[in-house]
């Protein structure tokens, strides 16, 4: 089934909530991290930049399949990457 095309945006503006992010073994994700107050899932990709992308409204068990999936990459291209996202730069991304 092909994935939905979701044109790529601008980076917020806005300063990234700190939610700490820890380096994973995949080739497509270089660091995750999740709030539980909030629901938000953080995602760093080993492509581009190093833009970090916060998914709002994300399960706990949402996040946990992930964390937990045999492969990050494909596991976000198939559940994560289609949910509504915001986009931080890497300077701002590093603020946190």
């Amino acid at each position: 089934m092909p994935r939905e095309y979701t044109p790529s945006t601008d980076c917020t503006d806005l300063t990234r909530p700190p939610i700490a992010l820890q380096p994973v073994t995949s080739n497509q994700i270089r660091a995750v991290g999740y709030d539980h107050d909030s629901r938000t899932l953080a995602v760093s990709s080993t492509l581009g930049a190093g833009n970090v992308y916060h998914y709002p409204e994300v399960e706990p068990e949402t996040a946990c399949g992930f964390f937990m999936a045999d492969s990050l990459g494909r596991h976000f291209g198939e559940h994560i990457a289609k949910l509504p996202s915001l986009k931080y730069g890497p300077e701002l991304a590093a603020q946190a």
